[in-house]
């Protein structure tokens, strides 16, 4: 064998027995199941965008958007996508979880009063004399106080009935309540589903009356945060990539959902995606500003907004409950 060849012999067996560079594993827990609007993080995880950023991502349902918040803190899952308005009351509750929101999703949230039109509410002061069916751990309900505010509605006038998540639309879809609270493209694809026709039911998002409430956002661990920023910002990069590819492509997005959830409707599941990304993911703001970012003047604003809600200790600014240090570059945010 000639010197050349033996020294291209022993690169290719170093090569052959030299070990693959080790993926950070990453356990990320969303807000609840797998449905349309998950679609972005199991797109960059088909398509390799997180595994490009060296990452092994997990992705797990969660509890609701406000209970999974303490997974967060706890750092069980150090990032998780929850409600960064219940993210402020969680920090002035346990002042010593920062956690903190580092990519916006929901830029509007998906907050809403849903009802059908034969019960003629169709605008929220004609919720007074009407009975409002609102689970208590309802992010939507969360907001009541200030929707009230906001609209002029005489909260005596209205009787709240507390239900639960499963019952919520069959009530509403039964007349056993007037109206509900509830993401809006949970409980309209959720009555839909109890065939109630897509023309009776009227959805009013709370963003369209008065609330400048951002929604969810993806939240980190402090002390993970600190100690693998570089992970941080890598999750987030790979997860604006995902969402720009399924703001992009929909259908082929949902296919990525379907693959974990096989029991779903694909047609609703699209259906569901479509609504969340035109209400609430690619805004108008996001496509002038990109992915990711917020306003802070408009997030201060929504700190008073949730302070006619929630009585604050300590009430916190914007950049208590946001920072955009992991965000990538305009470039790469640009719808």
């Amino acid at each position: 064998m000639t010197p050349l060849r033996t020294l291209l012999a022993a690169a290719l067996t170093l090569l052959a027995v030299a070990p693959a560079v080790a993926e950070t594993d990453v356990k990320f827990a969303l807000d609840w199941k797998f449905e349309g609007p998950s679609a972005p993080y199991f797109v960059a995880l088909d398509k390799g965008y997180y595994k490009a950023e060296g990452l092994s991502v997990t992705i797990d349902s969660g509890p609701g958007s406000v209970a999974g918040i303490a997974r967060v803190a706890a750092g069980t899952y150090p990032i998780g996508f929850f409600d960064i308005n219940s993210l402020m009351k969680f920090r002035d509750q346990n002042p010593d979880k920062a956690v903190k929101a580092v990519l916006m999703i929901y830029d509007e949230p998906p907050f809403s009063i849903v009802t059908l039109k034969k019960t003629g509410i169709a605008k929220p002061k004609d919720l007074e004399g009407k009975t409002l069916g609102a689970p208590a751990p309802d992010g939507a309900f969360a907001q009541w106080k200030a929707f009230v505010k906001e609209n002029g509605i005489d909260a005596d006038k209205v009787k709240i009935e507390n239900v639960g998540f499963p019952v919520r639309e069959p009530m509403l879809a039964a007349g056993q309540v007037d109206a509900i609270t509830g993401f809006s493209f949970s409980s309209y694809f959720n009555l839909r589903q109890k065939g109630v026709p897509a023309d009776d039911i009227v959805v009013m998002l709370m963003s369209k009356y008065g609330l400048v409430l951002y929604g969810n956002a993806i939240m980190v661990n402090p002390d993970y945060a600190k100690a693998h920023p570089e992970v941080v910002k890598g999750f987030v990069k790979a997860t604006i990539k995902g969402i720009i590819e399924t703001a992009r492509d929909p259908k082929a997005a949902i296919a990525s959902v379907m693959k974990r959830n096989e029991t779903a409707d694909e047609a609703i599941e699209l259906a569901r995606l479509e609504m969340a990304l035109r209400d609430n993911i690619v805004t108008a703001w996001v496509k002038a500003n990109g992915v990711g970012d917020v306003d802070p003047a408009r997030l201060a604003k929504s700190i008073d907004q949730v302070a006619v809600t929630y009585d604050f200790k300590a009430k916190p600014t914007a950049a208590d409950i946001f920072t955009g240090e992991y965000l990538p570059p305009l470039a790469e945010r640009k719808m």
